[in-house]
Parts: C-alpha cells; sequence; structure tokens
C-alpha cells in the first residue's frame, strides 16, 4: 500500500510538472505574442507608410545617400557596425547569449529609412530582430535562464512575424526551424505557437492586413503535372543558391572595394540610384505589386527575378537594412511564373510553386515552406508544394541567406554534420 501511494505521488508530481511549465509558457507566450502583435502593427503601418510615401514623392531616393550614412552612423554608434543583424539574434540563440536591446530601435528606424528611400528590402529581417529582442526583454522580466530565454526569443520572432506576414503557423515554425537546419525545437514548439497565434490576433483585431492571395489553377494530379513541378522546382533550388551567393559575395566584394562604410553607403547609393534610371522604379521597396499580379494575373517578365536579385544584393550590401523575404518571395513568384509557363504549367500555378520552392531554398526550413503554401494558397495543390519544397530543400544544398544558420544534420545522410551556411 505505501507502495503504490508513493508511486501515485511521484506520478502527480511528474504530471503537475507538465502542468506549470504548460501554464508558466502559456502566460509568458501570450505576453510576448500580444507585444509583438501590436508594436508588429505599429511597425507594418510605418513600413506602409513610408512606401506609399516615397511612391508619392519619387524624388526621395535622392535623398537615398544621406539617409544610408544616417543609418551607418546610428549602428557605428551603437557598436554594431559589422553584421548587427539577423544573424546576431540566430548566433545568440545558439550560443545561449542575450540578444542586445538596442537591436529593436536600431531595427524599427533604420528598415523604415531605408523604404522612404526605396530600397530593395523586406520586413522580415526588422521581424525576427525586433521580434527576438522583445522576446528577450520579457525573458528577462520573468528572469527565466539561458535555455527558457531561448525559446521566449523564438515566441518573439515568431510573434513578430506572424504579425506583419499574417501566416502564424509559418511564422511558429519558422522561429523553430531557422535557428539549426535539422533539429525542431519540440520544447518550443507550445510557446512559438501560443505567440504566434497571439500576434496574429492582435494584429487582425488592430486591422493588420493579412497575406491573401487569389486560388491557383491547381491542374489534376497527373504524372505529366508532378514532373513540370518537379522541373521547375529543381531549377528554383538553383535560383535560390545564385540569389544567396549574390548576397554573399555583393556584400563581401563591396567592403573589400570600399573599406570605408561612409563611402560605401554613398557610392552604393548613387549607383541604386543609376540602376533606377536605367531599369525604372519596378525593382525598388517591397514589390508586392509585382507579386500579386504573377500570383493573380500570372503576369511576369522573364529578367525580373535577376533584376530583383541584383537590386536586392545592392541595397543590403552597401549597409541598408531590412530583409531578405519578401524580395526572396519577388525573386521565386516572378521566375516561376514565367518560366513555369515554359514547362506547361498555368502561369499563376507555376508562380506559387515558385514562391514556396525559392523560399525554402534559401531559408532551409521545409515545415515552415509547406505551412506558408497552405496560409497564402490553401491546401488544395498541398501535394505539389511538398514536392517542390522536398526537391529544393535538398538540391539547395548547404546555402543560405543567413551566414549564420547551422545545418545540424546532414541533407544526404542520416548524420550529423553541424556546418556553417555557405
Amino acid at each position: 500500500m505505501k507502495e503504490i501511494l508513493w508511486i501515485t505521488k511521484i506520478k502527480i508530481k511528474r504530471i503537475s510538472l507538465y502542468v506549470v511549465v504548460f501554464i508558466k509558457w502559456l502566460f509568458i507566450a501570450s505576453i510576448t505574442g500580444v507585444l509583438g502583435g501590436g508594436i508588429g502593427f505599429v511597425f507594418n503601418k510605418g513600413i506602409l507608410y513610408a512606401t506609399a510615401l516615397h511612391r508619392e514623392h519619387p524624388h526621395f531616393l535622392f535623398l537615398m545617400p544621406l539617409l544610408g550614412l544616417l543609418i551607418v552612423l546610428m549602428y557605428e554608434k551603437a557598436n554594431l557596425s559589422g553584421d548587427g543583424g539577423t544573424n546576431l539574434i540566430l548566433h545568440s540563440i545558439r550560443h545561449l547569449r542575450g540578444v542586445p536591446i538596442i537591436i529593436a530601435p536600431l531595427i524599427f528606424v533604420s528598415t523604415l529609412l531605408t523604404h522612404l528611400a526605396g530600397g530593395s528590402a523586406g520586413r522580415e529581417g526588422a521581424a525576427l530582430q525586433l521580434g527576438g529582442s522583445i522576446g528577450a526583454q520579457v525573458g528577462r522580466l520573468f528572469r527565466l535562464d539561458r535555455k527558457d530565454m531561448n525559446t521566449a526569443v523564438m515566441c518573439g520572432m515568431g510573434a513578430f512575424f506572424s504579425a506583419l506576414f499574417g501566416t502564424p503557423l509559418t511564422a511558429a515554425f519558422f522561429a523553430m526551424e531557422v535557428i539549426a537546419v535539422g533539429v525542431l525545437y519540440y520544447s518550443a514548439f507550445v510557446p512559438c505557437v501560443v505567440s504566434s497565434l497571439s500576434a496574429y490576433a492582435v494584429s487582425y483585431v488592430l486591422g493588420g492586413l493579412s497575406t491573401k492571395y487569389n486560388p491557383p489553377v491547381i491542374p489534376r494530379f497527373e504524372i505529366i503535372s508532378v514532373v513540370q513541378t518537379g522541373v521547375l522546382a529543381i531549377i528554383c533550388a538553383f535560383i535560390s543558391i545564385i540569389f544567396c551567393l549574390i548576397i554573399k559575395y555583393s556584400r563581401q566584394g563591396f567592403e573589400r572595394l570600399l573599406k570605408n562604410p561612409y563611402i560605401r553607403v554613398v557610392a552604393g547609393s548613387l549607383l541604386f540610384i543609376g540602376l533606377v534610371f536605367v531599369f525604372g522604379s519596378k525593382y525598388t521597396g517591397l514589390g508586392t505589386s509585382v507579386i500579386n499580379n504573377a500570383i493573380n494575373k500570372g503576369q511576369a517578365s522573364y529578367y525580373d527575378f535577376f533584376l530583383k536579385m541584383v537590386f536586392t544584393a545592392l541595397t543590403m550590401a552597401i549597409g541598408f537594412k531590412g530583409g531578405e523575404i519578401v524580395p526572396t518571395l519577388f525573386i521565386g513568384s516572378t521566375f516561376g511564373c514565367a518560366f513555369g509557363a515554359l514547362l506547361g504549367l498555368d502561369p499563376t500555378f507555376g508562380a506559387t510553386i515558385g514562391l514556396v520552392a525559392v523560399f525554402c531554398g534559401v531559408v532551409n526550413c521545409p515545415m515552415a515552406s509547406v505551412m506558408l503554401s497552405v496560409e497564402l494558397f490553401g491546401g488544395e495543390g498541398i501535394a505539389y508544394f511538398v514536392v517542390a519544397v522536398c526537391i529544393s530543400y535538398m538540391l539547395s544544398g548547404y546555402y543560405s541567406i543567413y551566414s549564420s544558420q547551422r545545418f545540424a544534420y546532414s541533407k544526404l545522410h542520416a548524420e550529423y554534420v553541424n556546418v556553417k551556411a555557405k
């Protein structure tokens, strides 16, 4: 009888431990999500306002050198003149280090200035950096230990990503996958899902915009359609590699050619202005209208994807801030739209396959990529999207737009490799 009571007490203690931890993260993740959703809504409105202001006053493009100097100066004063962006967040989580609080206001202001000038950048860099900083501050408020602090940072990243893109499930899985490829942090599953859904709810209530597209023309599931999708995914994998290499070597090239960051941002801004005069303003800013045309109307030029690569690489290489995810969606959708049609696919369907495949290729997050396809385009064509994601994930190799990303497990064999992204 005593043994039965003793065993029962042990089981009750174990069960109560799970309940306590569940309630703890339910509370902390909800707070993080509410903060991330609210600040994310404000940030998103700021980006939209800066973009609209630039569109109404195209001559703001000539302010690019001045605004670039201001961004470089801010990061110099904050001792973050190196890579103080998303890579710092990933590095901090993996090495159990704190996230500097100064990152939040810096990325907020610098991203707005980038879009005011017309720089070709996205919002995800700010989402991960702002969210990571907010999550870290919430963790410090509740005096979490270093391992729990990492979960809090992932909650913040997911919350902000969810608020900006309106894709809560993608945000949750992205936050868990992006740190170390091949390892899914299941301990952060509940916290990340709760924070992402909370942020989405807050943003929705405040009037935030969800990313929605018209349903693409999904072909019948036949061998020929699967082969066409597979071929497009193979090409998209190599497109993602090219984009990663352009981002990496353009940054290195400018740093070697122009070592002074102030000279670099001014010279690069003048080059950017020259490119706008030659190719037009189509490749500046977020480029959401081009993405919409590719997915909703099946309209894209064969060279759109490459010029967006060039404009984005130049923007990020010379010191402007933002992120590469929205440009990635631009590149993938326009490439898939134009070249998918050559393979016999409907242009709108090709655009969706290209978007998801290139996204997976540059961030190496297959689960998040599948979730993205469902949240953006519905579940009808999920079999095609899974095929595209699988192919792109494997064939994109160890390349990534995040140089601090690490591959814990091999993409080819069931073995631990722990290699750094190329």
